[in-house]
């Protein structure tokens, strides 16, 4: 499957005194319950560490603008109980181009 025409991106850094738990949450409750929001098709969390910092982030493939419009995802959003240990960015992007590299084109 290809780069989607939107993505909806979350980063965020997380209090180190809780980020074990609500990485347990935020894998097993809150990415599959926002991924199951009409609009929303797939999601992927990755990490960048450097030293004892961890960045976080979450890309949600969607539909379009109107993914985060709808009820359910506006019940489900949020950091919940650890919304005062979570710092994030939250942006839509919606694709301008799209190019392949000479390792896609060899497996053509």
């Amino acid at each position: 499957m290809g780069f989607p025409e939107y993505i909806f991106v979350v980063a965020a850094t997380v209090d180190p005194a809780v980020e074990e738990e609500w990485n347990d949450w935020y894998n097993n409750v809150h990415l599959p319950e926002i991924t199951a929001c009409p609009g929303f098709r797939r999601s992927a969390r990755y990490v960048h560490e450097e030293g004892d910092v961890r960045n976080y982030l979450t890309i949600y493939e969607i539909s379009g603008k109107e993914a985060l419009e709808g009820v359910q995802f506006s019940t489900r959003r949020g950091w919940g109980r650890f919304t005062s240990q979570v710092k994030a960015t939250v942006r839509v992007y919606r694709r301008l181009s799209l190019r392949e590299g000479s390792d896609a084109q060899r497996k053509r």
